[in-house]
């Protein structure tokens, strides 16, 4: 039986809040729910923790990526992809204090070799969820790596577009009058069976305009690993970097090594942590890069403080010839989830119009809320 008011019922009510968080949708009972299930399956076998609170907590397939990425995050392992999770591990009875400072224990170990008094400790969960609410210019270097580690492991579903070709569908939207013509010369012709047609689905492009000016140095780094992970994920991605001027890294981010990638990055980039032009280098992306890179309905995502030192006549001008070549205008502001942040730099005041959505980026929660973005961005406009 799992004891109310133990860590690992602590972390239970953790695991519930954040994929609440995530959009996922249980029952107001659903920690009980999961401590039940707990204590019928037992907690020797990692594998059939997972299907046992898989069962708690999905109810539609959509939700079942969100399910992993919570599970991978609080219990490091779990779901059905082939690889058989390894098991949890199993420490000692002790007070809360001293247990939620241990490490997670590695290795395999049955409940029948442990004594009455040993109880499962999944350790990791709840600094897992501190750690996604720290702000990224706070971060030490043990939790940078830590950071990166996730940001390499977050789940990316974006949802798809339509192209202009069609395909062959039973449920189409449109009559296939081609197909329907050609199964008049099958034998069962004279019943004139109808054929139908939708448009076929494709990735979205994803274009992502990263500030790697002075005022961005203590963020920038960290962008980059998201942008890395966003182009491992998705493929369709075009990735410029701009201070005083822009810089196309697509091809140095393509490299499978983050670390690499970064270093590529910085041997392109000349005007790392310099001014800011912001019109400037979205009068050099229209000029040079619109008509290549924005075709298929592609999202602009443009990271940024806002803090601006060019014309805002020019800014103007050239961000809505930008939030006119795309289907949808997303800025990330990491200043923007701080207590009492208000749009008053001139450059976000100049930019508000022609932004669709202003989202806070500078902690790994605000990230992983962008990603859900993404994710219900509707495959037409409405």
């Amino acid at each position: 039986m799992i004891e109310s008011g133990s860590v690992f019922s602590s972390n239970l009510v953790h695991f519930v809040r954040y994929l609440r968080g995530s959009g996922v949708e249980l029952a107001p009972d659903a920690t009980g729910d999961l401590a039940a299930a707990a204590t019928i399956v037992g907690l020797a076998n990692r594998r059939d923790v997972y299907y046992a609170f898989r069962a708690v907590c999905v109810a539609r397939a959509a939700d079942v990526p969100r399910f992993d990425e919570a599970f991978e995050v609080f219990f490091g392992g779990g779901g059905d992809g082939g690889q058989q999770p390894p098991d949890i591990a199993m420490v000692r009875k002790m007070d809360d204090t001293t247990a939620s400072s241990l490490p997670v224990l590695a290795g395999r170990q049955s409940i029948s070799d442990a004594t009455d008094e040993v109880v499962a400790e999944i350790a990791g969960g709840s600094y897992a969820e501190r750690l996604a609410t720290r702000d990224f210019s706070l971060l030490t270097t043990a939790e940078i790596e830590e950071v990166r580690r996730l940001l390499a492991r977050m789940i990316w579903r974006p949802a798809d577009a339509v192209s202009r070709r069609w395909v062959s569908d039973r449920r189409g939207e449109r009559p296939h009058i081609r197909k329907t013509f050609s199964n008049l010369t099958r034998p069962d012709g004279d019943l004139i069976p109808f054929e139908f047609k939708t448009r076929r689905p494709r990735r979205r492009p994803l274009i992502v305009l990263a500030d790697v000016s002075g005022s961005m140095e203590l963020y920038a780094e960290m962008f980059l690993y998201f942008i890395h992970a966003a182009q491992g994920r998705l493929g369709r991605v075009e990735a410029f970097v701009f201070s005083t001027r822009l810089s196309r890294i697509t091809r140095e981010i393509r490299y499978r090594d983050p670390r690499l990638a970064l270093r590529r990055v910085t041997g392109v980039v000349d005007d790392w942590s310099g001014g800011t032009r912001i019109g400037d280098a979205l009068a050099d992306f229209n000029r040079i890069w619109s008509r290549r890179v924005t075709r298929g309905g592609a999202i602009g995502l443009i990271i940024s403080d806002g803090w601006d030192t060019g014309e805002p006549d020019l800014l103007d001008s050239e961000m809505a010839r930008f939030a006119r070549s795309v289907r949808r205008v997303v800025w990330l502001n990491p200043i923007a989830g701080r207590p009492g942040y208000a749009p008053e730099a001139r450059g976000i005041r100049t930019v508000l119009p022609y932004v669709d959505d202003f989202l806070a980026a500078g902690t790994l929660l605000d990230l992983r809320q962008v990603v859900r973005l993404l994710e219900s961005v509707p495959s037409r406009r409405r």
